[in-house]
């Protein structure tokens, strides 16, 4: 009977000095890899302070408050520029809801009140979060599109929009985003 493999010994093979110089040898092809990789980041990165690959960060001086004070005085004054209807076609609401709501997020976080930055600006006001929000609900308003009357970056815009929707939600989702019951369904029949 003839095999068709030939049996060889192995044990020469799991020597423990062949196991040793096996593992030296993957062990230095390892480490020189790891220094050509390290010498390879080091000229990367060695060209003193790092900066973006697009240049410095470019920081826009915003007059946020008087882009407060305009809002106000155009909607919000004891005698507005614009009458109530005006307000109610711009915000899809009246007056004194569109407060109601500012109002119920300032309690709610305090991301919807007057804050400085580390710096001592004051921030954006509520009102200017809020209508930014709002616009953007209202009318689809591009978020870059706000910086011109509200002085509110794009970044700044979504992240308005973003909390403003979690926080109606929290804030009024339960007394508004129920399933109506029979009397809403007959009153508004």
């Amino acid at each position: 009977m003839s095999d068709s493999y030939s049996y060889s010994d192995d044990s020469d093979e799991l020597a423990p000095s062949k196991i040793l110089e096996k593992h030296v040898a993957e062990q230095s092809v390892l480490d020189s890899f790891a220094r050509s990789l390290a010498m390879k980041f080091k000229a990367a990165f060695s060209g003193g302070v790092s900066q973006r690959q697009y240049g410095p960060r470019k920081s826009i001086r915003r007059d946020h408050g008087g882009a407060h004070e305009r809002l106000v005085e155009d909607y919000f004054a004891a005698e507005p520029l614009y009458p109530e209807s005006m307000f109610r076609t711009r915000f899809r609401m009246n007056r004194r809801l569109f407060l109601r709501i500012v109002d119920a997020l300032g309690q709610w976080s305090p991301y919807f009140t007057y804050r400085a930055d580390c710096a001592g600006r004051i921030g954006l006001s509520p009102l200017q979060k809020c209508t930014a929000a709002m616009r953007m609900l209202a009318y689809g308003t591009p978020a870059d599109a706000l910086d011109e009357y509200l002085k509110i970056g794009k970044c700044t815009a979504l992240q308005c929009l973003d909390k403003f929707a979690r926080g109606v939600i929290e804030v009024f989702g339960g007394e508004y985003m129920r399933r109506p019951t029979c009397e809403d369904v007959e009153r508004i029949l």
